[in-house]
């Protein structure tokens, strides 16, 4: 396996991303498109997720594919995200037909970032003006990481966090990638600061190429510079964290396969944040099928499992390599502290 040409998750056939963010607010919303409706799924294992419309996404219910994905900080505000993708969807007239009725449907998750020191005070809920822009910006081919999207105001236990993307190439031509807003309360860095925990799995220095850590017994301690940037701010409410992802395939799954895709995915997180699916996080996963890909023999669905998962820790990891300082920052980027 090799990742793609751009070694991001629009490498998969059919995918299209959008981003919009707001810098003084510190806050920006992610969407994830494709040509058509896509099969989609997902999977949770952080113990306080924020999400929208994922019952549907379950195998036993009757919606057989989805219009978008969304990501967005902004915490229960930024659910609201979707509503401006649902708009965007609605204006091309796309989206599930019931009679003349034209009903997108957008699944989305949140993070929390109403503490990272951005302008909250706003009198107008922002987030469905900036789903609408990332929807309205969603495109093929490159796009940035770090802070942009629903990463820009993300933090990791210890440093800034961001938006992150890695893809591979299966030997059957098959494509999955991988797009990441890295908020969690784990820190995605041992504890030097400049060796990641996903370093084994770096592919041609996509994040810095310093290897793994030399030092031994890791882990053994759990500061958090968040934490005590936080303090008092959020005493008695420590869910201010999430790590959510898209995982995305131009195989064609069902939604079965999708979900145990999802569920396979979450392995990138655990290999990239120390400690990952904590009761504080909402770590959860997407996974979409374009079924785009060249006709073939069925996909091997443990080798796209496995792949997903590398492509997830991978893209946490480069979402922290390529975050940009900014004014306000309670939190010092990689590129400062190594």
């Amino acid at each position: 396996m090799r990742p793609g040409p751009l070694n991001l998750i629009t490498d998969v056939r059919g995918v299209q991303v959008g981003h919009a963010q707001d810098d003084a607010l510190k806050s920006g919303v992610s969407v994830l498109m494709a040509d058509a409706p896509f099969v989609a799924s997902y999977a949770v294992m952080g113990g306080a997720p924020g999400t929208r419309e994922t019952d549907l996404l379950e195998p036993d219910k009757s919606v057989p594919a989805v219009d978008a994905l969304v990501l967005s900080g902004g915490s229960a505000f930024g659910l609201d995200a979707v509503s401006g993708v649902v708009a965007g969807l609605r204006a091309r007239a796309r989206g599930f037909a019931v009679g003349p009725a034209i009903v997108p449907i957008v699944p989305g998750a949140i993070l929390f970032d109403l503490l990272n020191g951005g302008d909250k005070g706003w009198d107008t809920n922002p987030y469905p003006a900036l789903g609408r822009a990332a929807f309205d910006a969603a495109a093929t081919g490159a796009f940035d990481l770090g802070t942009v999207g629903a990463g820009t105001g993300a933090l990791t236990g210890m440093l800034k966090g961001g938006l992150g993307s890695a893809s591979l190439q299966l030997p059957c031509g098959t494509r999955i990638g991988a797009m990441v807003a890295a908020n969690p309360i784990g820190s995605v860095n041992t504890p030097s600061d400049r060796h990641f925990w996903a370093a084994p799995f770096e592919i041609d220095g996509e994040f810095g190429g310093l290897g793994p850590d030399p030092a031994c017994g890791l882990g053994l301690t759990l500061t958090s510079r968040k934490a005590a940037a936080f303090g008092a701010l959020a005493e008695g409410n420590a869910r201010a964290n999430t790590t959510i992802a898209i995982v995305a395939t131009d195989a064609a799954l069902t939604k079965a396969e999708c979900k145990r895709l999802a569920t396979a995915a979450h392995d990138g997180i655990a290999r990239a944040i120390v400690p990952a699916h904590s009761p504080h996080d909402g770590d959860l996963v997407f996974a979409a099928a374009t079924g785009q890909a060249p006709a073939q023999d069925p996909v091997d669905l443990v080798l796209l499992g496995h792949a997903a998962a590398l492509c997830l820790a991978r893209a946490i990891a480069r979402a922290i390599y390529h975050a940009t300082p900014a004014p306000g920052d309670l939190l010092p980027c990689w590129g400062d502290v190594t």
